[in-house]
């Protein structure tokens, strides 16, 4: 979905279902959807005349949000490179089957994460719900998105167990959409919260482990 934020609010509603139920309901009729089956949305951060705020429940069923930036000076030229002669967006081919993404998904799910870091992963979103400091905290589902998540991640790392380094490196993507943070100014947004209680909130050690 292209710029989701421009849709209207009745469009944006009918993806919670999809997204949470893998169904689509249609006169009264549910369809399930393909497995596997991947909402992906753009937001345009800068352009909000006539754009429609997502509700909070359905960010929350997002498992991630990412900001791509500008490319570097190397990937710029590797840009121009490619486009340089052609359309390469047109000769896009696939490099998995359903069947592959599907057996990468149960591998991910299959990813020990020890007591001592799920306990790590609770004790975040908690100091992330500060009554003082922020409106509306992470939710039962952003707590196991991050660990969901956090399983992904060391899976592509070739490993097979979560280390706190993991949910440190996603708990600012996975949590910062989900919380709505009091006196939101330039300095200070959700992502800037969510840095500041990585360096509080203690990480369990390797002994622990």
């Amino acid at each position: 979905a292209d710029e989701l934020n421009r849709a209207t609010s009745r469009t944006q509603s009918a993806l919670l279902e999809a997204m949470e139920e893998g169904q689509v309901t249609v006169d009264g009729v549910s369809h399930p959807l393909p497995k596997p089956f991947v909402v992906i949305a753009t937001q345009n951060p800068i352009e909000t005349q006539g754009t429609f705020r997502l509700p909070e429940a359905q960010l929350d069923r997002f498992l991630i949000r990412l900001s791509l930036g500008y490319p570097s000076r190397e990937e710029a030229v590797q840009l121009l490179a490619r486009f340089i002669n052609g359309k390469p967006l047109e000769q896009i081919s696939s490099v998995v089957i359903r069947e592959e993404l599907r057996e990468a998904a149960a591998l991910c799910g299959k990813c020990k994460v020890s007591e001592d870091v799920m306990d790590y992963m609770a004790r975040l979103c908690e100091a992330a719900r500060d009554p003082e400091k922020v409106r509306l905290g992470p939710s039962p589902r952003a707590l196991l998105a991050l660990m969901r998540a956090s399983q992904a991640f060391a899976a592509i790392r070739g490993r097979d167990y979560v280390i706190p380094d993991d949910v440190k490196e996603l708990a600012v993507p996975v949590l910062a959409h989900r919380i709505l943070v009091r006196g939101v100014t330039y300095q200070n947004t959700a992502e800037s919260f969510l840095r500041g209680l990585l360096e509080q909130v203690a990480a369990p050690t390797e002994s622990a482990l």
